[in-house]
């Protein structure tokens, strides 16, 4: 089954799911500010979409700045720990198919695994 981490307020993560969706996708829409993935699951989407920790975070949010992320001695474990606490950290829109595992910015990233 198809899935997408969507913000609503994100137009790249839109513009993702109108492309799934013209693809004839149904997916799961995971509302991730609302129902943030566990640790095995953020885990899990970082490693199969082949991204390092920092990769997979919005390095722009404030609340980056303000803990310091960018702090080059931070272990993966300390920031996964940041982005459950803190799920704004996430980038997005990841997506999961069949496929693979991607996370789809720019948009056109997606087609990778349609």
């Amino acid at each position: 089954m198809t899935k997408i981490y969507h913000n609503p307020r994100c137009g790249t993560s839109r513009t993702v799911l109108q492309m799934l969706q013209e693809h004839g996708e149904q997916p799961e829409i995971i509302e991730y500010l609302n129902h943030p993935p566990g640790r095995a699951e953020l885990v899990a989407l970082i490693k199969n979409a082949g991204l390092s920790v920092r990769d997979a975070m919005r390095s722009k949010e404030a609340v980056y700045q303000d803990l310091q992320l960018g702090n080059p001695a931070l272990s993966d474990e300390q920031l996964i720990d940041a982005v459950l606490a803190h799920p704004i950290l996430m980038n997005r829109p990841f997506v999961v198919t069949a496929k693979g595992t991607r996370l789809c910015r720019p948009a056109d990233v997606v087609n990778d695994i349609l």
